[in-house]
């Protein structure tokens, strides 16, 4: 059962990012303002989550939330300021545009980039213990999937219709025989020798 604040008395933004540990694409995060009462049967870490019913997940989010954002940083940037920090970016990006300022931001994860001065809790497998990150890691999930799925109609070869840019076997397998594509994170030193395919 998920946790559905840990403040009572602020107002609280949930935080997730995904893609963070991507051969390539964007790494998304996503920032959740949810009403205190907010509940439904079937949120949870978007890792649990059956894909129909993430996407029904977020269109219930976002019509339910009192304040929502995703935000995405490419691989320029990820690869000019490293996978961690693009991540804590895309995190600020997402608070920034929320139309409704949190008191305080629950983060999933260990660690975290101080935002101004909103104070924020670190939480490991925060997207499995309190909603507004379920609903975080829910959105940033299925915007980045339809991101890849976009991504898969100009390269192919690389399956990422099915591993969203992951390192499966295939993706490895397809990284081999066809090189990098623009789209690979090359500071990630995946395929060192292998050309780039634009």
């Amino acid at each position: 059962m998920l946790e559905p604040f840990l403040s009572p008395d602020l107002i609280e933004a949930g935080l997730d990012e995904a893609g963070r540990g991507a051969y390539a694409g964007p790494v998304y995060a996503a920032a959740v303002i949810l009403p205190k009462d907010f509940y439904h049967p079937l949120l949870n870490d978007s890792k649990l989550v059956k894909e129909k019913e993430r996407y029904l997940l977020r269109d219930v989010i976002e019509k339910e939330s009192i304040a929502f954002h995703v935000a995405a940083m490419d691989i320029v940037v990820i690869d000019s300021i490293n996978i961690l920090q693009a991540t804590f970016k895309a995190m600020h990006q997402a608070i920034e545009e929320l139309c409704i300022p949190p008191d305080c931001l629950l983060v999933d994860g260990n660690h975290f980039k101080r935002y101004g001065q909103i104070p924020h809790t670190c939480i490991i497998k925060g997207d499995g213990k309190y909603m507004a990150i379920a609903a975080a890691s829910i959105l940033a999930k299925t915007y980045r999937d339809d991101h890849m799925h976009e991504l898969h109609l100009r390269f192919p070869q690389y399956g990422w219709n099915t591993n969203k840019g992951y390192g499966t076997v295939y993706h490895r397998k397809a990284i081999a025989q066809f090189g990098l594509c623009c789209h690979h994170r090359k500071s990630y030193n995946i395929a060192p020798a292998a050309s780039l395919v634009s």
